[in-house]
């Protein structure tokens, strides 16, 4: 048996979706995890423990696998900057674990950056190789921010071409997040392996609209257009919104009750609490008198969102920047249209006219259209619905752990015949 010690830092694939920074690694994560176990692979998920009143190993991922929280620091939430300082306390719990338990590893599968510095350390302390995955870039990042106070420091971009270098293998979700880490990073090509994420197909999969609709709450003739993810600029929910009311104004969906849910973030927070984008958001919709239309649900837990994306008739994805978009996936898997913007790792997964439209970004008057089109023409909908579940059952989990554990493989003879090719 292999045995993997599985590092996200920063966020627990426990967490409940659409909190400032649970999103889809979180569901990467998890259900990679949980697709391992079931596969015969050992993992155990270290993660910082963020609440003292959680416990420090939990058994949620099911197939023995474990999720530890390392207390590293303050057992708080902390930004970002902040929690690069408490890495070597991390490195030195996972230590302490594996010393306890006796469990040797024979695989460090790294997520984000500073995942892969707490790797690199335990890579010497272990002697085992270690892959990492990013899911996100800061330099793409930096390219795309709209305010300051989204732009990724030094000490970002200094940590993920350490990363770069230091990992025995990196794993691209798309050809064109392996373009990004050649030419933003120097990364080298043969180092780099394309493997896109999954989707739970057990759990995602059409449910009767009527009968989705009924178990959320939705009455059956009104139609919804949803959006899930964080609540950060990135997202692009401004365009969405303004998308929304020049629908309203033009009067083109008269013809029913229609709805914008956003799931994500906290709607309901004090104003001193309350994320800077949530409160812009929410001042956007109200200076456009349009909120009798956009519902702001907060965050929710996985196993509902199957519900949600059966029960709409589209799912927008208005990312100015996305590596993949696990969201539309998962949308897709359950049989409902996606409009997303033309970004990366979306222009690959979203196949135009086929399993939803790809939009240019901020382009709010196409949005609008590709909106209106498929609302009001059910047989397009239909068409779309049922050509994006037959397309998202080639990403079911089984299909992509198989050739994650093929990497695994390759690594572990890799690094032990250093000298084979």
């Amino acid at each position: 048996m292999i045995n993997v010690a599985m590092i996200s830092y920063h966020t627990c694939p426990l967490a409940t979706l659409g909190g400032k920074d649970t999103g889809g690694m979180n569901v990467y994560v998890h259900q990679l995890t949980r697709q391992l176990g079931q596969m015969g692979i050992h993992v155990d998920v270290f993660t910082r423990s963020q609440d003292e009143h959680v416990p420090h190993i939990l058994h949620d991922l099911g197939y023995g696998n474990r999720v530890v929280h390392v207390p590293s620091g303050p057992e708080v939430p902390l930004p970002k900057r902040e929690l690069s300082r408490y890495i070597p306390k991390f490195v030195d719990g996972i230590l302490q674990f594996s010393q306890e338990r006796e469990i040797k590893y024979d695989i460090i599968h790294s997520h984000y950056w500073m995942s892969g510095i707490a790797a690199i350390e335990l890579r010497e302390k272990w002697k085992a190789p270690f892959i990492n995955m990013f899911h996100t870039l800061g330099i793409m990042k930096n390219r795309i921010a709209k305010f300051s106070n989204e732009i990724e420091g030094d000490y970002r971009l200094t940590g993920e071409r350490k990363v770069i270098a230091e990992a025995n293998r990196l794993i691209a979700a798309t050809l064109a997040e392996k373009s990004q880490l050649e030419f933003l990073y120097g990364a080298r090509s043969l180092k780099i392996a394309v493997i896109p994420p999954g989707v739970d197909t057990s759990m995602f999969y059409p449910i009767p609209k009527e009968e989705a609709k009924e178990i959320i709450g939705i009455a059956p003739k009104s139609k919804m257009i949803l959006f899930v993810g964080r609540i950060e600029p990135l997202k692009g929910i401004d365009t969405l919104i303004r998308a929304i009311a020049m629908i309203q104004e033009r009067g083109e969906l008269a013809c029913c009750p229609h709805t914008l849910a956003i799931i994500g973030g906290e709607p309901d927070a004090s104003p001193e609490e309350m994320n800077a984008e949530m409160a812009r958001l929410q001042d956007m919709v109200e200076d456009l008198k349009i909120e009798n239309l956009v519902i702001f649900l907060g965050k929710q837990d996985q196993k509902v969102l199957p519900y949600y994306y059966s029960s709409a008739e589209v799912v927008v994805m208005p990312s100015h920047y996305e590596s993949f978009g696990m969201v539309a996936l998962e949308a897709m898997a359950c049989g409902t249209p996606v409009v997303a913007s033309q970004v990366g790792g979306l222009a690959f997964l979203v196949r135009d006219q086929e399993t939803g439209f790809v939009v240019p970004g901020n382009d709010v008057n196409i949005m609008a259209e590709r909106l209106v089109q498929i609302i009001k023409d059910k047989q397009l909908q239909l068409k779309l619905g049922s050509q994006s579940a037959a397309y998202a059952k080639n990403y079911d989990w089984k299909i992509i752990a198989e050739k994650i554990i093929e990497v695994y493989h390759q690594e572990l003879i890799t690094f032990s015949n250093p000298e084979t090719p």
